[in-house]
């Protein structure tokens, strides 16, 4: 079974690999993330070179069913992020 890379893991390695205390690490990390969060809400897009580019885009509404009691519902509209891998990492990837 894979194992899934978190946050607390990501802290874990760059205090490893630096000479910053964790509270440090934890601070920087949590404001790039505060960054970058901010970002795709108003820029609607982040592009990291070399990784990859989240959007956000609206979903229009769209028509749907209850499995309970399948009645007809309306969907409402939403935000939804993507993300697209850059051409140069999924290279790597698939090399």
């Amino acid at each position: 079974m894979k194992k899934t890379l978190t946050k607390a893991d990501i802290i874990e390695r760059i205090y490893e690999a630096t000479d910053r205390n964790r509270v440090d690490v934890r601070n920087v990390m949590e404001k790039l993330l505060h960054i970058m969060k901010d970002a795709i809400k108003k820029d609607h897009a982040l592009l990291l070179s070399g990784f990859g580019k989240f959007e956000s885009y609206e979903k229009a509404a769209r028509r749907g069913r209850n499995p309970q009691t399948d009645e007809a519902i309306t969907l409402p509209s939403r935000r939804v992020v993507v993300f697209r891998l850059s051409r140069k990492f999924r290279a790597e990837m698939n090399s």
